[in-house]
């Protein structure tokens, strides 16, 4: 336990930025399930702000205006690094080999929320991707077989049983959050992703999660300073877009392009 409590903080406090792109990536710049934030749709979402539980927006500001600079200054040199010397088809090929590993912890939370029927269709992708796609490096379930990726968390299934946000948050190095999706995500990565019980080296444990977040924004360089640009208040906008978007993922079917 004490072991499991230190890589929480070398996730949260000592991966520089790590999930703050991919993070901004799934909120403003995934198709199918993209906030339109040039919508006037999209802003009548402020006038549902009130319903947000932010009585720490003066620090959450703060914390906001924190984790982009270290997103500028530290974790887009570095991705931007990284892109140029692993080819766009390999660092593909990783980004669905760490997803398919991830399938167990989705399979069971549509268990624990009662989706037996999405259940089935990750059981399906694991299988199928684990073999006919040489262990995840290829979704061959989904292009070859029409099986969509299904959503599932465990802040979902807190959310399913009846169990509130609470408070939102801006959490250092991690981004835009509530009291129960963090609760969730420590659960989630801690608890039930494999490739975190492989070893109880911390070091280890610290360089596959740095690594998996690196390839992760290096396929999305340069979207980030776009959002930014258009956005009048971006603590606003993301705020009310992490919401949208959590929305819209919870009643959607997700699509093979999320995870890209």
């Amino acid at each position: 336990m004490i072991r499991r409590a230190a890589f929480l903080l070398v996730i949260i406090f000592f991966i520089p930025g790590a999930t703050v792109l991919s993070q901004a990536t799934a909120v403003f710049g995934r198709s199918g399930g993209q906030a339109d934030f040039l919508s006037d749709e999209f802003y009548s979402a402020e006038a549902e702000s009130e319903l947000f539980n932010d009585p720490l927006e003066p620090m959450n500001r703060v914390m906001f205006t924190f984790n982009d600079r270290v997103y500028i200054w530290v974790m887009e040199p570095v991705a931007t690094l990284y892109s140029e010397v692993v080819p766009w088809d390999i660092r593909g090929c990783i980004n669905s080999f760490f997803r398919n590993l991830e399938e167990p912890v989705r399979f069971i939370n549509t268990l624990l929320q009662g989706r037996f029927s999405d259940s089935v269709k990750i059981l399906e992708r694991f299988v199928i991707n684990s073999t006919l796609g040489v262990y995840g490096f290829a979704d061959a379930a989904g292009r070859e077989f029409g099986i969509n990726p299904v959503h599932a968390s465990m802040g979902e299934t807190l959310e399913s049983w009846g169990i509130g946000d609470g408070l939102y948050l801006v959490i250092p190095l991690y981004g835009a959050s509530t009291l129960r999706e963090i609760t969730g995500t420590v659960v989630d990565s801690l608890e039930m992703t494999p490739y975190y019980t492989w070893t109880d080296d911390l070091a280890v444990n610290g360089a596959i999660f740095a690594g998996k977040k690196t390839n992760d924004l290096s396929l999305h360089l340069g979207q980030y300073e776009e959002w930014k640009q258009l956005l009048f208040d971006p603590y606003i906008s993301f705020r009310n877009a992490y919401f949208q978007y959590r929305r819209q993922v919870r009643y959607r079917p997700v699509t093979d392009d999320d995870f890209r």
